[in-house]
């Protein structure tokens, strides 16, 4: 092998970066004599992510209930890992702001139109059934859903609508937790008590929302809106994105999953519940719960419209 100058550069960019990590370059070149060569298989981890699978029941179509929530999982924390970005950037740029939002939005939009997986690739019968086995689990428990949320926007814009007034930033973040919009799904409207779905949830998650919600009261994805600089907010193309992601994730995403559920659960006669036992229809359709990430950037014409033309 001839050192070229091109190859002695790179060998001492290598030296270079040991070096910042106090390391010794000579061990870790030693190393590579034994690696073994990547291969796609153990890269992906193809093997592991293809037994993730497991049935409840012996009915074909619950695998692909399985696995279309399991792609949910995966592109909520492709999400997650770009909102992370932008919201741990200190002084964004219009473009990586505008560019990081349609990432997010594009997953979101992947999100929307995958629906038509799960509202036409199951047979209604075998739904109906294995349903039943998932008794009392719900998307309701999607813990990366509700990261993402908390990463959007004020807290107060997730809040109850019964409880804002009585709600602001210093309010205490557990206080907080339990009037979010998604607590009235989970609790009997009459006691208030949380059913097992929600205290189950919260038993599993509640030390991480709490966290979370600290962590992001002041550089969510809003916050970091309102600190750049005035002539930045009001650039066109930065507003398109603000907005567009504000629509896609609470109403047409919303939509597509609740047109889904509407075909399956009205399938058959009489009252029926989502599988965690909510009032599924207040609780997703937007003109019930009035999520809005962003409200300032909306008419008011169209936050009293919210959600209706859908």
């Amino acid at each position: 092998m001839e050192f070229t100058p091109d190859i002695l550069q790179k060998l001492n960019e290598i030296d270079e970066r040991f070096k910042s990590l106090n390391q010794k370059t000579e061990t870790h070149l030693e190393g590579l004599i034994y690696s073994k060569p990547i291969t796609y298989w153990d890269y992906i981890q193809t093997d592991a992510l293809l037994n993730l699978q497991i049935q409840r029941t012996v009915l074909p179509d619950e695998m692909v209930f399985i696995m279309y929530h399991q792609i949910n999982e995966l592109l909520f924390k492709m999400m997650l890992w770009e909102i992370d970005q932008l919201c741990h950037t200190e002084v964004p740029s219009t473009d990586f702001f505008t560019e990081k939002l349609m990432r997010v939005s594009r997953y979101f939009d992947m999100l929307t139109t995958s629906f038509d997986i799960m509202r036409d690739g199951m047979d209604v019968e075998q739904y109906m059934k294995f349903r039943h086995n998932l008794t009392p689990a719900s998307g309701f428990q999607s813990a990366q859903y509700r990261l993402i949320e908390f990463a959007s926007t004020d807290l107060i814009n997730l809040i109850d609508y019964r409880y804002r007034a009585t709600i602001d930033r210093n309010t205490p973040y557990e206080h907080a937790l339990e009037h979010l919009y998604w607590q009235a799904a989970g609790k009997d409207y009459k006691t208030g008590e949380k059913s097992y779905l929600l205290a189950e949830f919260e038993r599993k998650y509640k030390k991480q929302f709490l966290d979370f919600m600290e962590e992001y009261n002041t550089i969510n994805i809003w916050r970091k809106f309102k600190q750049l600089p005035e002539e930045t907010q009001n650039d066109p193309k930065l507003i398109k994105a603000m907005r567009h992601y504000d629509y896609t994730v609470n109403v047409t995403w919303v939509m597509g999953h609740y047109n889904t559920a509407k075909k399956y659960i009205e399938s058959v006669d009489g009252p029926q519940e989502a599988t965690g036992g909510s009032d599924w229809k207040k609780y997703m359709h937007p003109r019930y719960q009035r999520r809005i990430f962003f409200p300032e950037l909306w008419s008011e014409e169209e936050l009293k419209s919210w959600g209706e033309n859908v």
